[in-house]
């Protein structure tokens, strides 16, 4: 016969109180509010991480892209120094198209607005009070002019991989000359600069001067033909009212306005002129023609308040490019 429990017995099995209830509640509380915690401290400092990287990831894609434009601005396959001719309808009222040393690099101060153009707050277009910067060289594709027929407009290169078409805007030159045409006709080896098209050519003429009746032939061996390179850079609002930077970038006769990096709020240009020894503002350049390198401000924002007292992350950063094709 089994005996009765003791009344302590019966008490230990009884299970746990109220008071034991909420002490162990109150405790869990305390360590789950401590994992949550732990949690949004992991997330904040990875959304910050992340928000640099993304920083850091945009000055370099800003830097590599632009000083490429930089270092190749007002190059050509022939002599630095070259006289050009244009025969693009519009001619130098083109700024892609206006190819000679004052204007084959030129910045634009805060107040200076592009030619032709208002500053504004639009998606893509140039933000007041931000600075600009505007480039034209040859296109890397060289070819080697085999033949140039002056009276029937065509040249005859040695590769059909020129990588120009109808409309696309071209440079042809030697030793003695640069011409800026708009090919009329593509096919094969024969790339035509004849008349008509849109702008179209002005003359199939190419020589310096107009005046002369006889067309100048570019001969070979020591001619050779590219694309043209036009392309500005400044800072304007996206889509979203974000200001980024931007690159306005000539194909054919069209200019394609791209953004580059979010988050760049402003830009500054300076510049190097020949025989200088300190980096000036665009407002103190008298000849464009003179200036042998250009060093680039950017001030980039994270995309998200992750800063200190919640605001973006900004950093100023700086780079030096020099035009590879001017000697200091």
């Amino acid at each position: 016969m089994s005996r009765p429990l003791h009344p302590v017995m019966r008490r230990h099995v009884q299970g746990m109180t109220l008071i034991e209830l909420m002490i162990a509640m109150i405790l869990g509380l305390l360590v789950v509010g401590a994992a949550i915690g732990i949690f949004i401290s992991n997330s904040q400092v990875y959304r910050a991480a992340e928000n640099l990287g993304r920083v850091q990831e945009g000055a370099r894609v800003a830097f590599e892209l632009m000083a490429r434009d930089i270092r190749e601005a007002a190059g050509n396959p022939c002599v630095n120094n070259v006289p050009w001719v244009n025969v693009v309808s519009g001619g130098a009222g083109n700024w892609w198209s206006d190819m000679n040393p004052s204007t084959a690099l030129q910045g634009f101060d805060g107040s200076t607005a592009f030619p032709g153009e208002t500053f504004t707050t639009g998606a893509a277009q140039r933000l007041a009070g931000t600075e600009a910067l505007q480039m034209l060289s040859g296109d890397d594709n060289v070819s080697t002019i085999s033949n140039h027929d002056a009276g029937t407009a065509v040249f005859t290169v040695n590769t059909t991989a020129h990588g120009l078409g109808p409309g696309d805007l071209g440079i042809a030159c030697n030793a003695q000359q640069g011409a800026v045409f708009q090919v009329s006709s593509v096919s094969g080896l024969d790339i035509g600069h004849g008349l008509g098209g849109l702008p179209g050519n002005t003359s199939i003429n190419l020589h310096l001067d107009s005046s002369n009746p006889d067309s100048y032939e570019y001969a070979a061996p020591n001619s050779v033909l590219a694309g043209l390179h036009a392309t500005r850079w400044y800072v304007a609002n996206n889509a979203r009212g974000v200001p980024s930077l931007y690159q306005a970038r000539l194909g054919g006769t069209t200019v394609t306005r791209e953004e580059v990096v979010e988050g760049v709020s402003a830009m500054t240009l300076a510049y190097l002129v020949r025989g200088g020894t300190n980096y000036v503002a665009a407002g103190t350049v008298v000849d464009w023609a003179e200036v042998i390198s250009v060093r680039a401000t950017l001030v980039l924002q994270s995309p998200d308040n992750v800063g200190a007292n919640g605001d973006p992350i900004t950093r100023q950063v700086v780079q030096v490019a020099s035009l590879r094709n001017r000697n200091p």
